[in-house]
């Protein structure tokens, strides 16, 4: 038996263990909800390596180490989710399983769980692991960040079990991201009496969205968002005060400091208006090199084996994995569980893939493992 047939013989226990995780609900900053799903964490993570947890402003952190032979691998998961308590629930349909954070990503840590039982069952290697599994990555890993840095430094590989592409492919880049907020500092008067003594905060800020537009390369993939405008008070008063937040996505660190120098250097467009940025790159771009790429081409070829066609993809969106890649650490993305919708009521994963996913995982490691 190998691990494909293990876990087909096995997926009626892998779902019930999905269903159990997927019924614990776990928003970012809930930390009730968070606390209860570390507690599943921990209990069903004991047998394979020793665990620790330590407690964050956004929830606990647990750490799960293992020996192993073949290079150190870091392994990356984040328990919580976008979607507030009841707004829906577990169901299965067909061959979907549906449920708040199934796809992204609590899927994967059951996946993880499942792999290492099968190595376990079967007698395959294991390479020194180190598992973090994070509360807050939905909201930007503020908590984890330093973490997740310290334990990139002082392992080989970092594999992150964020799901796949839309396809099923990997993830081998993903783009940097930033957020800013750019106010616009005028002077407050009666609209109707002496709207001259003003100036017009909301009327300096469209001027400078223009310009911030303007800063886009679509050819390098650099896009700015200017998604939300706030400003003013009534309609009858000069607003003294508007802003814009600003969504940045760079697929080059280069590109993230050429925008950061450009909004630093705005100028007011209108006489005594005043602007004022805050914010900053939140996560640098995960930029492949030619180590993590040939960490996909095994990936690749143990995907073959099990009869999925993996090829090397590239999102828009940052992951925990952004972090390590920055430090030069060979970053995989995209291992998790195959599926759709993610942070959508009809998130979802797809049940006759799970036995593939769960054996392209357990067989990289034991790929891993066996390396010299």
């Amino acid at each position: 038996m190998d691990a494909l047939e293990y876990t087909q013989t096995h997926l009626p226990e892998f779902l019930a263990d999905l269903e159990a995780f997927i019924r614990l609900e776990a928003p970012s900053y809930d930390l009730p909800g968070l606390r209860q799903v570390a507690r599943w964490i921990a209990e069903n993570f004991a047998p394979f390596g020793t665990l620790s947890q330590e407690e964050t402003p956004n929830g606990p952190l647990l750490t799960l180490k293992r020996p192993g032979s073949g290079p150190k691998v870091l392994v990356l998961c984040h328990f919580d989710t976008v979607h507030p308590v009841g707004v829906f629930g577990w169901k299965l349909e067909g061959d979907w399983a549906f449920g708040p954070g199934v796809y992204d990503m609590k899927g994967g840590i059951v996946q993880l769980l499942w792999a290492l039982r099968a190595a376990e069952a079967l007698g395959l290697k294991l390479p020194s692991l180190e598992v973090l599994f994070t509360p807050d990555e939905e909201v930007g890993s503020l908590a984890s960040r330093a973490a997740i840095e310290r334990a990139g430094k002082r392992n080989d590989l970092v594999l992150v079990l964020e799901a796949p592409m839309g396809n099923g492919d990997l993830k081998v880049a993903r783009k940097g991201v930033g957020q800013y907020r750019l106010t616009a500092h005028g002077k407050a008067a009666h609209q109707g009496v002496e709207p001259e003594k003003g100036v017009n905060a909301i009327v300096e800020l469209a001027h400078q969205i223009a310009q911030v537009v303007a800063l886009q390369d679509w050819e390098k993939g650099t896009t700015l968002g200017p998604n939300v405008v706030q400003g003013g008070t009534v309609s009858n008063v000069v607003p003294d005060e508007a802003h814009v937040l600003i969504d940045l996505r760079v697929w080059q660190m280069g590109e993230a400091k050429r925008i950061e120098g450009a909004l630093q250097a705005l100028k007011p467009h209108l006489p005594g208006a005043r602007l004022s940025l805050e914010g900053g790159i939140n996560r640098p771009p995960m930029e492949p090199s030619e180590a993590s790429l040939r960490l996909f081409e095994r990936a690749r070829r143990i995907g073959a084996q099990v009869g999925l066609n993996l090829g090397a993809g590239r999102v828009g969106g940052g992951s925990d994995g952004n972090f390590t890649a920055a430090l030069g650490v060979p970053t995989l993305d995209g291992l998790g569980l195959f599926g759709a919708d993610a942070h959508q009521k009809t998130e979802r994963v797809a049940v006759s893939q799970i036995p593939q996913r769960v054996a392209l995982l357990a067989g990289l490691l034991d790929e891993l493992a066996s390396a010299s």
